[in-house]
């Protein structure tokens, strides 16, 4: 049997992966790390990329721990202090505001892409062995795991871990099912211009198909995320944008003036996906390979860098009392500490999701009685503002503030 050449294998280079190994790496582990496409590290000033996430502080200091947080900051990140969600009929409305909890901020919105030239700018500075174009073809069990690719490289390793997704190949390959439907929305994505500015607030409006969440971005600009039926996501994406920017503003009741488009749109289908395990002997699942969830509040990444920091937290804890890399003991307890809470979140807004997007008239009462409740009670509200930050006891270490 060959010795494996490398600790941990990752599959993946997207936001999630990229931290992992580089994490990985910084703790003396030998890494790999296998990606389809090489990320797109230039572009023009004035573009804006359509995907981005609502970075929590949990987040935040994963990526400060690992070196990035501030080239991200220098580039292009926009901080927001307030956060407001109302229904659409009714006078049921909360407003958050990080000053309740004497914070600076209660996160900020990041085009993903940026994220990505970060981590892969200061992954080229360790001795990560990069596969990039890559595509895996099969995996093969002996003492390690090897990992073929479409090109008859292989790599072998300790461990493999999947970042690859939520169509993740390496779930497939070693038989990990998963539950989940179809929330039969579709979200449309695009950049907008505010007429009354961006106000350091990220805005959110339920209606009956569906949130429409406004993102705040520089230069008085917004990232919307229009989750709604399927066909009237396609008809948004499709009309004029005249007509698309009176029904944006419509739908946003104005508060922010007019709406008007900045390049492309795009639309992709949303569902609820969650793997049965998180392990198996020698493969690990992180990120969307292990659980997506709607995006309505933005949790998304923030809950694959949890996992990226949870497995390195288990690593280490294994690797300190003598065990070999990966080890199913080790790996189980990161199954322990991430699968409960992301169950969890799944359920909530799962929950939020059908309870919004209906129309019945005494869920209609509820709603609103809800949010003005919560709205009014200042330590309830406070308790979403410290959710909404990614606080919580039994963060990894990596998504701890340094010291």
């Amino acid at each position: 049997m060959t010795e494996p050449q490398c600790d941990v294998a990752v599959v993946g280079g997207g936001m999630v992966g990229t931290a992992l190994a580089l994490a990985l790496a910084r703790e003396g582990f030998a890494v790999t790390l296998i990606e389809a496409r090489a990320p797109g590290e230039a572009w023009d000033d004035d573009s804006f990329d359509l995907r981005v996430s609502a970075i929590t502080r949990a987040s935040q200091h994963l990526l400060d721990n690992l070196g990035v947080w501030d080239g991200i900051v220098a580039d292009r990140a926009t901080p927001y202090s307030h956060m407001h969600v109302w229904d659409r009929a009714g006078a049921g409305e909360i407003h958050f505001d990080a000053a309740d909890i004497a914070e600076p901020d209660l996160g900020h919105i990041i085009e993903n892409r940026v994220i990505v030239r970060a981590l892969w700018q200061a992954l080229r500075q360790t001795d990560v062995e990069r596969h990039v174009p890559a595509k895996l073809r099969r995996l093969v069990y002996d003492d390690g795991v090897e990992l073929q690719l479409e090109d008859r490289r292989r790599v072998r390793a300790r461990l493999v871990v999947a970042a690859d997704g939520a169509h993740s190949q390496v779930r497939e390959l070693v038989g990990i099912q998963t539950r989940g439907a179809s929330y039969d929305q579709h979200a449309l994505v695009a950049t907008v211009h505010a007429e009354l500015g961006n106000r350091s607030t990220a805005w959110q409006r339920f209606m009956v198909d569906g949130p429409l969440a406004l993102l705040p971005m520089r230069d008085d600009l917004f990232s919307i995320v229009w989750s709604t039926r399927p066909d009237e996501a396609e008809r948004l994406a499709a009309i004029d944008e005249t007509a698309f920017d009176e029904l944006l503003t419509e739908a946003s009741e104005a508060r922010l003036g007019r709406l008007t488009l900045r390049g492309a749109r795009a639309v992709f289908p949303l569902r609820l996906l969650h793997a049965e395990q998180y392990v198996r002997p020698r493969v690990a699942l992180v990120g969307d390979a292990a659980h997506v969830i709607h995006p309505l509040a933005g949790q998304g990444v923030n809950l694959g860098l949890l996992d990226a920091g949870a497995l390195v937290d288990a690593l280490c804890a294994g690797r300190a009392v003598g065990r070999p890399v990966g080890a199913l003991r080790d790996l189980r307890q990161y199954e322990r500490s991430r699968k409960g809470h992301n169950t969890a979140t799944q359920l909530v807004m799962d929950g939020f999701k059908h309870l919004f997007s209906n129309d019945r008239p005494v869920l209609g009462l509820v709603r609103n009685f809800g949010l003005g409740i919560a709205g009014r009670i200042g330590p309830l509200r406070r308790q979403f503002e410290y959710v909404a930050l990614g606080r919580g006891s039994e963060l990894p270490r990596l998504s701890r503030p340094r010291g």
